[in-house]
């Protein structure tokens, strides 16, 4: 009963177009358990106990509300179905990344850095040093540039398919990142349909083995300290577009609100209340917008009053 509700459900999640991958897995591994013990319907104390074998505090808690979401869309056909109170493991805590804002120095140092890649004469440093100056000229997701193949570097920009919230949209690029990619397709031309980014063997770098290599490479230009210790993430790269395009506003508020929509567009935000996350990671742009708000009370301040006179009949 449990795997037969647990395949509408993920089936109905997909129909309406999400990819329900995580949430399938984890609902497949709920069900198995629940029904060698014998149950038929979802019961809260079985869900705990599931959710509890998850080796991290996050992770119990995204197993609770996994299976919470599919017992609550179960018990309106059937009220047996017990849904688990969400705080069962506390409240939810999401602290941010502090992020690591790349000078052009260190992107510099990134991109020769990328000369050390092996074997000799194989095409892996252009190939790194493409991606990465990509993503640090575009602000594109890592996910995005994987993900791009010959046929996407139009003439206008980039076509950016199929995205994390599966919205497509054109990137423009500077003809100084345009000339960048010709190189490379110059010395590594392919069918339109191959990915951008691709071996010698033709086929496209796993998400694990760029991490890989930018972890060696921030390492070597001293960058990041050693296994284990805190350092800039490759995600950074796209902070580091988008504060940066933000500081050329200046302090000038309203530029700055223009901008943000336009810079939300480009970076594929499903909201733009998402690119306002940057403007924390700012502290010159910060500086500035205080700095002219002082200087805005201050001239109000320094304003003669205005003296108002009721005259009576």
């Amino acid at each position: 009963m449990l795997t037969d509700n647990r395949e509408r459900n993920v089936g109905l999640h997909r129909a309406l177009g999400f990819k329900f991958r995580t949430q399938a897995g984890l609902l497949r591994s709920f069900s198995a358990f629940a029904e060698t013990r014998g149950d038929t319907v979802v019961l809260a104390a079985r869900a705990l106990d599931w959710a509890r074998e998850a080796p991290s505090p996050a992770q119990r808690r995204n197993r609770l509300l996994t299976v919470r979401r599919f017992a609550l869309s179960l018990q309106v056909e059937d009220a047996r179905h017990e849904v688990p109170a969400a705080d069962a493991f506390g409240a939810a805590r999401h602290p941010r990344v502090r992020p690591h804002i790349w000078s052009a120095e260190e992107i510099t140092r990134l991109m020769k850095a990328t000369a050390i890649l092996g074997p000799k004469g194989a095409s892996r440093p252009l190939m790194y040093r493409t991606l990465f100056g990509l993503l640090a000229a575009t602000g594109l997701r890592i996910s995005e540039a994987l993900a791009l193949r010959v046929r996407d570097v139009a003439e206008d920009g980039l076509l950016i398919l199929g995205t994390k919230f599966r919205k497509s949209r054109l990137v423009p690029i500077h003809e100084t990142t345009r000339r960048a990619l010709g190189v490379w397709l110059g010395a590594h031309p392919g069918h339109p349909d191959d990915p951008l980014f691709r071996s010698s063997a033709g086929s496209g770098p796993a998400y694990s083995t760029v991490v890989t290599v930018f972890l060696r490479l921030t390492r070597s230009v001293g960058l990041r300290g050693g296994l284990g210790e805190p350092g800039p993430r490759i995600h950074d790269l796209r902070h580091s577009f988008a504060v940066r395009s933000l500081e050329q506003c200046g302090a000038d508020r309203m530029a700055i609100a223009r901008h943000m929509v336009g810079l939300s567009t480009y970076l594929g935000h499903a909201h733009v209340t998402d690119t306002y996350w940057y403007l924390h990671a700012t502290p010159t742009l910060m500086a500035s917008i205080a700095e002219a708000g002082d200087k805005s009370r201050a001239a109000i301040q320094s304003r003669p009053q205005l003296r108002i006179i009721i005259h009576s009949a």
